[in-house]
């Protein structure tokens, strides 16, 4: 789920639904650009511009789509599946950019696909399958056919404004790479702040699964400096180094690409979160979502 907007008071006959741990999403239009924002528990969790689906207003969602584009070649259709729905913001956006892709789409909140589905409808014959359940139990009840064949898997899970812990393992991960083709990309959002002990350690967990790994980010995100979001994109193939300039080129600026040398380094010390140890995310401060 699309998390990095700020926060603004929302009006109140905003459609709203309740989910099962008691707290409340909304739908409301953006206050800042065109477009509609979902918010959970006071934490902004997506930006869709009906009109425009390939307007992807959050930083790290936009990095998101720059990886998306070097999949396969331009335009040409691809098998998807996304962990968490949010407002199916990259769904649209791979509708839009790649007519006729499969897409897959595992969502834990029945309540909040509703609100979605009423007020956010998919345009008219993308063909997205919607289905409820945890992402992680929900990988084993996708289609037989979709293991090993999967081109894109996005890993986007947040309850309020944290990944549950059993999604960030290397258990979950190796679950989940099998649905990816060979040279098929894996994409996780990672939320952290300074330091970004738990950043540095999801990517030696997913590099045990994956080898080949880049991390996109903000320069100063991927410096440790404030609280963010970084874009790991991980694969059993080599990534084409050809996509680089390209994904610096793409921005949002300023932005760093890690690879490499840079990823071995970054995740020195750190060691792979498993089942028996894993945490969540950790918690943003609520100011960063103020105005």
């Amino acid at each position: 789920m699309e998390r990095m907007a700020r926060m603004r008071i929302e009006p109140d006959d905003a459609p709203t639904a309740r989910l099962s741990d008691g707290t409340i999403a909304r739908v409301s239009p953006s206050g800042f650009v065109a477009g509609w924002e979902l918010v959970v528990d006071g934490t902004p969790q997506s930006h869709v511009d009906l009109d425009d689906p390939t307007h992807l207003h959050f930083e790290y969602v936009a990095r998101m789509g720059a990886v998306i584009d070097r999949l396969r070649m331009p335009g040409q259709p691809l098998t998807a599946v996304h962990l968490g729905a949010g407002a199916l913001t990259l769904p649209r956006y791979v509708e839009a950019t790649r007519p006729g892709s499969r897409q897959q789409v595992i969502e834990l909140e029945p309540a909040l696909w509703d609100l979605v589905r009423e007020n956010l409808p998919l345009p008219r014959g993308a063909s997205v399958r919607v289905r409820i359940g945890d992402a992680r139990e929900g990988l084993g009840r996708l289609p037989a056919g979709l293991n090993g064949a999967v081109d894109l898997l996005v890993s986007d899970v947040y309850s309020g404004a944290q990944t549950p812990a059993h999604l960030t393992t290397v258990e979950f991960y190796r679950a989940a790479s099998r649905l990816l083709a060979p040279d098929g990309v894996l994409l996780v959002n990672v939320s952290d702040g300074p330091g970004l002990a738990f950043a540095r350690r999801q990517v030696a967990t997913i590099r045990e699964v994956l080898p080949e790994v880049i991390v996109l980010a903000e320069v100063q995100v991927l410096k440790g400096r404030r609280f963010g979001n970084l874009v790991v994109a991980a694969s059993a193939a080599p990534l084409p180094v050809e996509w680089l300039p390209r994904l610096m080129a793409a921005g949002p600026h300023p932005a760093k690409v890690a690879q490499g040398d840079e990823i071995v380094e970054f995740t020195r010390g750190s060691r792979p979160a498993t089942d028996a140890d894993a945490t969540p995310s950790p918690k943003p401060s609520a100011s960063i979502f103020e105005r």
